[in-house]
């Protein structure tokens, strides 16, 4: 004949010989009846001929330890090579800020030279333009020894501005 009794996880912990939270997980794995007490302690519906329980040996520190050792060491070993990893990383990102920042240079650089030359075109149109109208309105010698003089000094300017451009 099985007697139900009612008992705290404590109590059925120390009659199976396992700790108290053990005990409640036994409990809940089986499914057994649960209610609450007068001071609110869980009271559980068992009877202890039924449960047939049987202790785990309790696994070894020794081998527990090792495992854990292992894991420490995989785990120090991938620290290192992301570290390594995020140190290339820093490298490559210092190599392409000092290329991103020797191109800014480069286009400053290249802007001004576009828009000193763009100022020495206009300028020479203008010459160019009065050398065009100045022959036109006046065909006096004195006047085409001006032209040549504004001719020759129109052709330094362009040898000027393309030796310039050329360093």
């Amino acid at each position: 004949m099985s007697s139900v009794e009612m008992l705290t996880y404590v109590a059925l912990g120390a009659r199976l010989k396992i700790s108290p939270e053990a005990a409640r997980s036994l409990v809940r794995r089986l499914r057994l009846p649960c209610s609450l007490s007068d001071d609110g302690k869980a009271l559980v519906s068992v009877d202890p001929a039924e449960i047939r329980y049987t202790s785990r040996p309790p696994h070894g520190r020794a081998s527990s330890s090792a495992s854990l050792s292992a894991k420490i060491e995989a785990l120090k070993a991938e620290i290192t090579r992301l570290e390594t990893t995020a140190a290339d990383h820093r490298a490559d990102l210092e190599r392409e800020r000092e290329r991103a920042d020797r191109l800014a240079v480069e286009l400053l650089q290249a802007t001004a030279e576009m828009m000193a030359a763009k100022e020495m075109t206009a300028r020479l149109e203008g010459e160019v333009a009065a050398l065009q109208t100045g022959g036109r309105a006046a065909g006096s010698i004195g006047t085409h020894g001006q032209a040549a003089r504004r001719l020759g000094h129109l052709a330094a300017t362009i040898v000027e501005a393309d030796r310039r451009a050329c360093r």
